[in-house]
């Protein structure tokens, strides 16, 4: 079935109204092709579209020659560059197109934010909106399915993942061969291409690691020693890793009181399809000891593609003590607090007191019965 994605209004409003080059991110397989195809074709526009991956555009679209670029798009009036990462000095080539064609309109999507910002983000300083496409969101499967059947789902969501793909398979083992073949031959090739990494092995190993410690916070100093690394070489990895959308930090929250943790950050994935593989682990739910783990990976990443997609700005932490006392979830947005804590079925009823004392009475149990209205609270 074809699952509508949040971003389809949203890119095709900004390419109709705006003169910017219309920049989309995301990993490999996050369908970034498709939305744009879904995208561009439902515009009144003569449309030349380019792969990047085929070397005949490449030499003309990193020439900086201008008259060389205006061959290529005469007589079209959008143009739609796919995996524009591939394109050396793509930055500054479409610099000089825009600035000579202000009214052509542009998209370009790139699997690899490190390092197509580094080559769009200088020469393209104002002229550029930017999105990140992640897997398939709740947001996105509500607008298909009832509350209940994607409530009666949750298992596979959480064990399989949400790439897009996924949705043509039944649970079991062609879903588990696609996620293998993700992991084995697009999770780390752009960190692999586009570093100075040359052993996989590590960054299999780091994400192994990363993988089980989920919803706990993480010892740079720990991993290094495991992996017989440098600390500061673990943390250029995770930054990596990061810009390749498999996983994102949550810093921990504090107002510099002595007994806060601040230090070291959460780590979780993006996907946990991709986390579960990484571990071999596709149990259901009812045998999983680290249920409460990934209910808060699966919770904390679906409220944060809500808030992307939405274009809601908040900033988002945990919260934990020196002596115990923690919050699993922290927003803040125009300077106001609300704190969560994530369980999948039982819930506290009071907030840490030390919380409550510091920063208010304004705490909330988020549980699988009652999760839907803190997903999409604005």
């Amino acid at each position: 079935m074809k699952i509508d994605r949040s971003l389809k209004r949203i890119l095709t409003t900004e390419l109709l109204e705006s003169n910017k080059i219309v920049v989309l991110y995301g990993a490999r397989q996050t369908g970034k092709t498709t939305l744009s195809d879904d995208v561009i074709s439902g515009l009144d526009e003569k449309i030349l579209k380019i792969n990047a991956d085929e070397s005949r555009y490449i030499d003309v679209l990193s020439s900086r020659d201008f008259t060389k670029m205006q061959l290529l798009v005469s007589d079209y009036t959008l143009l739609f560059i796919d995996e524009a990462q591939r394109i050396p000095d793509v930055g500054i080539n479409l610099k000089i197109l825009h600035d000579n064609l202000p009214s052509m309109k542009m998209l370009v999507t790139g699997s690899s934010s490190f390092e197509l910002a580094n080559k769009v983000k200088e020469p393209l300083t104002g002229r550029t909106i930017t999105h990140t496409l992640y897997p398939i969101s709740l947001t996105e499967l509500r607008q298909h399915f009832n509350v209940l059947d994607l409530q009666n789902r949750l298992g596979e969501f959480m064990i399989y993942g949400m790439y897009p793909a996924l949705f043509r398979f039944k649970p079991g083992e062609q879903k588990e061969k696609y996620l293998r073949e993700l992991a084995s031959a697009y999770l780390y090739r752009d960190v692999l291409e586009l570093s100075s990494i040359r052993n996989s092995s590590v960054i299999n190993d780091l994400l192994k690691l990363l993988a089980m410690q989920i919803a706990n916070e993480v010892s740079l100093n720990e991993l290094a020693q495991n992996l017989k690394i440098s600390q500061e070489t673990v943390n250029v990895y995770i930054s990596l890793l990061e810009k390749a959308f498999i996983i994102f930090r949550l810093k921990g929250f504090s107002r510099n009181l002595r007994k806060e943790i601040s230090k070291r950050d959460k780590i979780y994935f993006w996907d946990l399809g991709v986390r579960n593989t990484l571990l071999n682990n596709f149990s259901p739910l009812s045998f999983r000891s680290d249920l409460g783990a990934m209910w808060e990976n699966f919770v904390i990443a679906e409220r944060l593609k809500f808030l992307a997609y939405h274009e809601i700005f908040v900033n988002s932490y945990f919260w934990r003590t020196y002596t115990g006392a923690e919050v699993d979830y922290v927003e803040e947005k125009d300077g106001n607090l609300t704190a969560f804590e994530i369980k999948f079925q039982k819930a506290k009823k009071k907030p840490p007191a030390t919380w409550t004392e510091h920063y208010g009475n304004n705490f909330n149990s988020i549980t699988r019965d009652n999760f839907w209205d803190f997903l999409f609270n604005e």
